[in-house]
């Protein structure tokens, strides 16, 4: 198996849940708290190691107590953290979490604008040999330099395509072949249009599939030769929390081991929504068997 690089954004979280979100702003106890580590990539490489396959995370960490526990998580899981690069004048991402028994949350979260956005350091000569390059927009120099230079390569791009970059993303399409969007992060690079024109409009961009996630609606998505739809699985639905995250990972991983795109589709639906299931990024994560035997009860 064909090593997946992941480039983009790590953090920590502290996640707490609560019955309900109170009306007005007011004190309210916790029915349960976790620290778990976060971020959109390091959540995808957490997903592609913890389903069997090979994922090392290239990403800025503060030299601090929160990336001690970044590493840390992320090597129990098997992923490869030699590339989390620690600056001295940096400071770790971090996030708290607010999430209510329906599993909707509010996210607060702090990145630190002096991290170096130098891309020196980055091993690109690693992309050569992987099976595919997926990338955040957290760090967009980080995530240009690798695209391009697995664009060089023959390398496929799949990208994660989230709020907060929405000037830059027309130039990085066009070393996307994947684009997969957020509902919102569509929804604000194209707004008012119906979703199949929206995608028709990323395609015409250079990508050569555009989707779109739709949380417990599944996934939609287009290509040249067709479009389609995957409902989204029901499960009971403890912290929608990281499920972005888990369905980039799960798609690319798919794909790097040559499965079609509908099979992408169905299996990343599936492992999004076994995350839901318990609090945190990556508590709910599934092993491959676990999934399997999740598809199977559902043919």
């Amino acid at each position: 198996m064909k090593r997946i690089i992941c480039i983009g954004h790590a953090a920590l979280d502290y996640i707490y849940r609560i019955e309900s979100f109170p009306k007005v702003p007011s004190k309210v106890r916790a029915l349960e708290h976790v620290e778990s580590g976060g971020g959109m990539a390091a959540n995808a490489a957490a997903t592609i190691a913890r389903l069997g396959g090979k994922a090392e995370l290239w990403s800025r960490v503060g030299d601090d107590d929160a990336a001690v526990k970044i590493r840390a998580g992320l090597k129990s899981l098997g992923v490869d953290v030699r590339s989390v690069q620690s600056f001295e004048e940096g400071r770790t991402s971090t996030s708290s979490i607010i999430v209510d028994d329906a599993g909707e949350r509010l996210i607060v979260g702090a990145r630190d604008i002096n991290m170096p956005s130098g891309t020196s350091w980055l091993p690109l000569e690693r992309i050569k040999g992987a099976g595919a390059v997926l990338g955040d927009v957290r760090w967009l120099e980080g995530l240009r330099v690798s695209f391009a230079r697995a664009r060089k390569e023959g390398v496929p791009t799949v990208l994660d395509a989230d709020l907060g970059a929405r000037e830059a993303l027309a130039e990085v399409l066009e070393l996307t072949d994947y684009a997969i969007f957020s509902a919102p992060a569509l929804e604000d690079f194209i707004p008012e249009l119906e979703i199949g024109e929206k995608l028709k409009r990323v395609l015409a961009l250079g990508p050569k599939h555009a989707g779109v996630t739709l949380g417990a609606d599944g996934y939609r998505w287009m290509e040249a030769s067709g479009e389609g739809h995957q409902p989204g699985f029901k499960v009971d639905v403890v912290d929608t929390t990281g499920a972005g995250d888990a369905f980039h990972g799960a798609f690319t991983l798919a794909l790097v081991e040559g499965q079609p795109v509908e099979a992408c589709a169905r299996f990343a639906c599936a492992v999004a929504a076994m995350k839901c299931t318990r609090i945190g990024s990556r508590a709910g994560l599934p092993t491959r068997a676990q999934v399997e035997s999740f598809l199977a009860a559902r043919m």
